[in-house]
């Protein structure tokens, strides 16, 4: 019987691979037999990503470039088109945020700091946009495929300080919903477009903004987790079921959602 889940030698892009829910999905992508194309503009981490991989018998391989840089990422298509002639899934998860785009309790919208407002608002849309353009060829060489870009939660409920993060995500929620329905109506209608939204999840971005150095939740760790159902920040490994699903057959009519993995903090009013 098949397999409709199975992602067994799916050529997987995958942009924002080396932090750390990245490179755990990337890693768990590649133990169910895709093989791995890690885009970054980090060699040092890219390589390592990359031997990581390897070394646990999966398949992966380096393209160096940074996704604001359309000209880089030109050159890039170039080379995956020699070296795959396709690509069958591209995740677009490059993202982040600068202090200059946070607005802090003791500020106001004064002390932002626009160039870096500018900044995160190209990292995370145009890190969005620029790769789904470029190797769009790539995916009409057999005119089916999943392109998965990554949301949050901050998209669909504002969260206080994160001001710039909160409207680059909010951007990429309308830009995956803009898509998805762009491509079927003048591509095909196998290539899809749809977004994994992460709830809390601690990584190297926000570890300090809601645990203590001794491990303990912050104020704003509290509210967090006593606004999640669940009652737990997620762990990378929660992103596997959701991300893989879209990756392959078995979520073949499914183009233009969001899906929330937080735990239920969309569900939940506080009330």
């Amino acid at each position: 019987m098949k397999n409709l889940f199975s992602v067994k030698d799916k050529i997987i892009l995958f942009s924002g691979a080396t932090g750390v829910l990245g490179s755990a999905l990337a890693g768990h992508l590649a133990s169910q037999g895709a093989v791995l194309i890690v885009l970054g503009r980090n060699p040092k981490k890219v390589k390592a990503l990359v031997a990581d991989i390897e070394k646990e018998g999966g398949r992966a391989f380096p393209l160096m470039a940074d996704v604001t840089d359309e000209a880089a990422l030109l050159k890039g298509r170039g080379i995956l088109l020699e070296e795959f002639g396709r690509i069958d899934v591209l995740i677009n998860a490059a993202g982040g945020n600068m202090k200059g785009a946070v607005i802090t309790p003791e500020q106001s919208i004064l002390d932002a700091d626009t160039a870096q407002l500018r900044q995160v608002m190209e990292l995370n849309y145009l890190g969005t946009f620029l790769p789904v353009k470029v190797f769009l060829p790539l995916f009409l060489k057999t005119n089916t495929g999943s392109i998965i870009n990554i949301s949050s939660m901050a998209a669909s409920r504002p969260m206080t300080r994160v001001m710039g993060y909160s409207s680059a995500k909010a951007a990429i929620d309308n830009l995956t919903k803009w898509l998805s329905v762009e491509f079927c109506q003048k591509h095909s209608k196998s290539l899809r477009v749809n977004a994994v939204a992460p709830g809390f999840f601690l990584t190297e971005q926000n570890r300090s903004l809601l645990t203590q150095e001794d491990g303990s939740l912050t104020d704003r760790g509290h509210k967090i987790i006593a606004h999640t159902p669940m009652g737990a920040f997620g762990d990378p490994a929660d992103l596997f079921g959701a991300t893989q699903w879209l990756c392959s057959e078995a979520s073949s009519f499914v183009t233009g959602t969001i899906i929330p993995v937080d735990g239920g903090f969309s569900a939940y009013s506080g009330v």
